[in-house]
Protein backbone atom coordinates (compact mmCIF):
# COMPACT_ATOMS: atom_id res chain seq x y z
CA UNK A 1 0.00 0.00 0.00
CA UNK A 2 1.38 3.12 -0.91
CA UNK A 3 2.33 5.77 1.84
CA UNK A 4 0.85 8.66 3.06
CA UNK A 5 2.39 11.66 4.48
CA UNK A 6 1.56 15.25 3.16
CA UNK A 7 -0.21 16.19 0.24
CA UNK A 8 -0.54 19.44 -1.59
CA UNK A 9 -3.27 19.34 -4.32
CA UNK A 10 -6.00 20.44 -6.11
CA UNK A 11 -9.40 20.17 -4.75
CA UNK A 12 -12.48 19.39 -6.64
CA UNK A 13 -16.17 20.08 -5.14
CA UNK A 14 -18.49 17.61 -5.31
CA UNK A 15 -21.79 19.25 -3.96
CA UNK A 16 -24.09 16.52 -3.21
CA UNK A 17 -24.76 15.08 -0.42
CA UNK A 18 -25.23 10.74 -0.13
CA UNK A 19 -22.90 10.00 -3.17
CA UNK A 20 -23.49 6.04 -3.19
CA UNK A 21 -20.18 3.51 -4.43
CA UNK A 22 -22.64 2.60 -6.92
CA UNK A 23 -22.32 6.44 -8.67
CA UNK A 24 -18.53 6.13 -7.77
CA UNK A 25 -17.97 2.81 -9.63
CA UNK A 26 -21.17 1.30 -11.32
CA UNK A 27 -21.65 -2.51 -11.15
CA UNK A 28 -20.53 -3.82 -14.05
CA UNK A 29 -16.95 -2.44 -13.67
CA UNK A 30 -16.71 -4.91 -10.59
CA UNK A 31 -15.69 -7.86 -12.27
CA UNK A 32 -12.50 -6.72 -12.00
CA UNK A 33 -10.35 -7.24 -8.70
CA UNK A 34 -7.40 -5.38 -9.55
CA UNK A 35 -6.49 -2.44 -7.77
CA UNK A 36 -5.48 0.08 -10.75
CA UNK A 37 -7.67 -0.02 -14.28
CA UNK A 38 -10.64 1.87 -12.66
CA UNK A 39 -9.58 5.55 -13.03
CA UNK A 40 -11.50 5.86 -16.61
CA UNK A 41 -14.81 4.57 -15.07
CA UNK A 42 -14.54 6.61 -11.72
CA UNK A 43 -18.48 8.29 -11.62
CA UNK A 44 -19.06 6.54 -14.74
CA UNK A 45 -22.98 7.42 -15.23
CA UNK A 46 -21.96 11.41 -14.61
CA UNK A 47 -18.46 11.72 -16.00
CA UNK A 48 -19.87 10.20 -19.86
CA UNK A 49 -23.22 10.85 -21.84
CA UNK A 50 -23.59 7.44 -23.37
CA UNK A 51 -23.73 4.09 -21.02
CA UNK A 52 -20.05 2.88 -20.24
CA UNK A 53 -18.91 -1.02 -20.10
CA UNK A 54 -15.64 -3.08 -19.59
CA UNK A 55 -13.27 -3.14 -22.31
CA UNK A 56 -14.18 -0.27 -24.10
CA UNK A 57 -11.98 2.37 -24.83
CA UNK A 58 -13.29 5.22 -22.20
CA UNK A 59 -11.12 8.16 -24.33
CA UNK A 60 -13.43 7.39 -26.87
CA UNK A 61 -16.74 8.40 -25.45
CA UNK A 62 -17.59 11.80 -24.94
CA UNK A 63 -17.47 12.83 -21.69
CA UNK A 64 -20.05 15.36 -19.97
CA UNK A 65 -19.11 18.95 -19.91
CA UNK A 66 -21.53 19.97 -17.30
CA UNK A 67 -19.88 17.42 -14.84
CA UNK A 68 -17.28 19.25 -12.87
CA UNK A 69 -14.34 16.27 -12.65
CA UNK A 70 -14.26 17.31 -16.72
CA UNK A 71 -13.40 20.42 -16.15
CA UNK A 72 -10.38 22.16 -15.34
CA UNK A 73 -8.53 22.31 -13.17
CA UNK A 74 -10.80 19.89 -11.49
CA UNK A 75 -9.50 16.68 -13.60
CA UNK A 76 -6.32 17.18 -11.88
CA UNK A 77 -7.51 17.34 -8.44
CA UNK A 78 -5.81 15.12 -6.10
CA UNK A 79 -8.64 16.27 -3.10
CA UNK A 80 -12.61 15.93 -3.00
CA UNK A 81 -14.46 17.73 -1.32
CA UNK A 82 -17.83 16.10 -0.72
CA UNK A 83 -20.97 16.41 1.28
CA UNK A 84 -22.36 14.41 4.39
CA UNK A 85 -22.51 10.50 4.13
CA UNK A 86 -20.26 9.94 1.11
CA UNK A 87 -19.71 6.68 -0.03
CA UNK A 88 -23.07 5.21 1.11
CA UNK A 89 -24.50 2.25 -0.59
CA UNK A 90 -23.43 -1.07 -1.38
CA UNK A 91 -20.30 -2.16 0.10
CA UNK A 92 -17.39 -2.60 -3.10
CA UNK A 93 -13.64 -1.53 -2.62
CA UNK A 94 -13.69 -0.81 -6.14
CA UNK A 95 -15.01 2.40 -5.20
CA UNK A 96 -11.89 3.54 -3.43
CA UNK A 97 -9.66 1.89 -5.85
CA UNK A 98 -11.46 4.30 -8.40
CA UNK A 99 -11.06 7.33 -6.63
CA UNK A 100 -7.55 6.32 -6.02
CA UNK A 101 -6.65 5.67 -9.46
CA UNK A 102 -8.37 8.82 -10.74
CA UNK A 103 -5.79 10.61 -8.84
CA UNK A 104 -7.40 11.49 -5.25
CA UNK A 105 -6.08 10.74 -2.16
CA UNK A 106 -7.80 12.73 0.22
CA UNK A 107 -11.79 12.87 0.38
CA UNK A 108 -12.69 15.52 3.09
CA UNK A 109 -16.84 14.97 3.98
CA UNK A 110 -18.53 16.22 7.06
CA UNK A 111 -19.19 11.65 7.45
CA UNK A 112 -18.83 9.16 5.51
CA UNK A 113 -20.68 6.01 5.23
CA UNK A 114 -18.93 3.28 7.97
CA UNK A 115 -17.63 0.80 4.97
CA UNK A 116 -16.40 3.28 2.37
CA UNK A 117 -14.62 4.81 5.62
CA UNK A 118 -13.04 2.03 6.36
CA UNK A 119 -11.91 0.67 2.92
CA UNK A 120 -9.98 4.21 2.16
CA UNK A 121 -7.68 3.57 5.31
CA UNK A 122 -6.91 0.03 4.07
CA UNK A 123 -6.48 1.28 0.15
CA UNK A 124 -4.19 3.95 1.18
CA UNK A 125 -6.63 6.79 0.88
CA UNK A 126 -6.88 9.45 3.67
CA UNK A 127 -10.75 10.10 4.86
CA UNK A 128 -10.89 13.36 6.79
CA UNK A 129 -14.52 14.84 8.73
CA UNK A 130 -15.26 18.10 9.31
CA UNK A 131 -17.90 20.00 10.94
CA UNK A 132 -20.64 20.98 8.59
CA UNK A 133 -19.79 24.52 9.23
CA UNK A 134 -16.05 24.30 8.15
CA UNK A 135 -17.23 22.31 5.07
CA UNK A 136 -19.50 24.59 4.01
CA UNK A 137 -16.96 27.87 4.34
CA UNK A 138 -14.55 25.52 2.13
CA UNK A 139 -16.71 24.99 -0.38
CA UNK A 140 -17.20 28.97 -1.10
CA UNK A 141 -13.30 29.22 -1.04
CA UNK A 142 -13.50 26.45 -3.63
CA UNK A 143 -15.50 28.21 -5.97
CA UNK A 144 -14.60 31.20 -5.61
CA UNK A 145 -11.04 30.14 -6.80
CA UNK A 146 -10.76 27.66 -9.44
CA UNK A 147 -7.34 25.04 -8.76
CA UNK A 148 -7.79 26.03 -5.29
CA UNK A 149 -5.16 24.16 -3.44
CA UNK A 150 -4.92 22.77 -0.04
CA UNK A 151 -1.74 20.61 1.95
CA UNK A 152 -3.02 17.60 4.11
CA UNK A 153 -0.46 16.78 6.68
CA UNK A 154 -1.23 13.94 8.21
CA UNK A 155 1.40 13.48 10.87
CA UNK A 156 0.43 16.99 12.50
CA UNK A 157 -3.40 16.26 11.58
CA UNK A 158 -3.85 19.48 9.50
CA UNK A 159 -5.39 20.96 6.42
CA UNK A 160 -3.60 24.60 5.53
CA UNK A 161 -4.82 26.87 3.39
CA UNK A 162 -2.54 29.17 0.77
CA UNK A 163 -3.30 32.01 3.29
CA UNK A 164 -1.84 30.21 6.13
CA UNK A 165 -4.85 29.61 7.92
CA UNK A 166 -4.93 25.81 9.65
CA UNK A 167 -7.50 23.17 9.89
CA UNK A 168 -7.08 20.60 12.78
CA UNK A 169 -9.02 17.21 11.81
CA UNK A 170 -8.35 13.95 14.21
CA UNK A 171 -7.31 10.26 12.52
CA UNK A 172 -7.48 6.75 14.73
CA UNK A 173 -3.55 6.65 15.82
CA UNK A 174 -3.50 2.85 14.54
CA UNK A 175 -5.57 4.15 11.43
CA UNK A 176 -2.84 7.00 10.99
CA UNK A 177 0.27 4.28 11.84
CA UNK A 178 -0.76 2.18 9.08
CA UNK A 179 -1.05 4.96 6.47
CA UNK A 180 2.17 7.25 7.68
CA UNK A 181 4.08 3.47 6.94
CA UNK A 182 1.91 2.10 3.84
CA UNK A 183 0.97 -0.88 5.75
CA UNK A 184 -2.32 -2.63 4.87
CA UNK A 185 -4.05 -6.09 6.89
CA UNK A 186 -1.16 -7.88 4.15
CA UNK A 187 0.78 -5.74 5.26
CA UNK A 188 0.82 -5.79 8.99
CA UNK A 189 0.91 -9.75 9.02
CA UNK A 190 4.04 -9.56 7.17
CA UNK A 191 5.73 -7.51 9.90
CA UNK A 192 5.54 -10.91 12.01
CA UNK A 193 6.71 -13.14 8.90
CA UNK A 194 10.03 -13.93 10.59
CA UNK A 195 7.67 -15.23 13.75
CA UNK A 196 5.42 -17.15 11.33
CA UNK A 197 8.31 -19.26 9.48
CA UNK A 198 9.87 -20.04 12.59
CA UNK A 199 6.40 -21.61 14.19
CA UNK A 200 5.93 -23.55 11.17
CA UNK A 201 9.24 -24.93 11.09
CA UNK A 202 8.02 -25.64 14.90
CA UNK A 203 4.71 -26.84 13.50
CA UNK A 204 6.58 -29.03 10.83
CA UNK A 205 8.89 -30.90 14.15
CA UNK A 206 6.03 -31.13 16.35
CA UNK A 207 3.41 -32.75 13.91
CA UNK A 208 4.86 -33.56 10.51
CA UNK A 209 1.80 -35.58 9.54
CA UNK A 210 0.11 -32.16 9.03
CA UNK A 211 2.69 -31.46 6.53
Amino acid sequence: MQKFTQLSGIVAPMDRPNVDTDAIIPKQYLKSIKRSGFGPTAFDDWRYLEPGEPGMDHSQRKPNPDFILNQPPYDRASILLARENFGCGSSREHAVWALDDFGFRVVIAPSFADIFFNNSFKSGMLPIILDTAVIDQLFKEVKAEPGYQLTVDLDAETITKANGEVIEFKVDEFRKYCLLNGLDDIGLTLKHADAIRAYEERRKQQAPWLF
